[in-house]
C-alpha cells in the first residue's frame, strides 16, 4: 500500500500514511476544507424543496 500524500510505502505506525508529516498534512486538508464531496445543483435544489416541505407541513395553514 502507498500513503495517499507522497505515494511512499505505508508505515505501519502511521497506516495509511508513511509518516507523521504526511499524516498531519491530511488532517490539515480535512480542517481547512480541502477536501469536499462534490454536490450538484440537482441535489442542492432537492435539498431546498425538502426542507420548504417541511416547513409548510409543521407551520399555520
Amino acid at each position: 500500500m502507498t500513503c495517499p500524500i507522497c505515494r511512499k510505502e505505508t508505515d505501519r505506525k502511521y497506516k495509511p500514511f508513511c509518516s507523521r508529516r504526511c499524516a498531519d498534512v491530511d488532517l490539515g486538508r480535512w480542517l481547512t476544507g480541502s477536501y469536499a464531496i462534490p454536490v450538484t445543483e440537482e441535489e442542492v435544489q432537492d435539498d431546498t424543496l425538502e426542507d420548504d416541505g417541511e416547513e409548510n407541513s409543521t407551520g399555520p395553514h
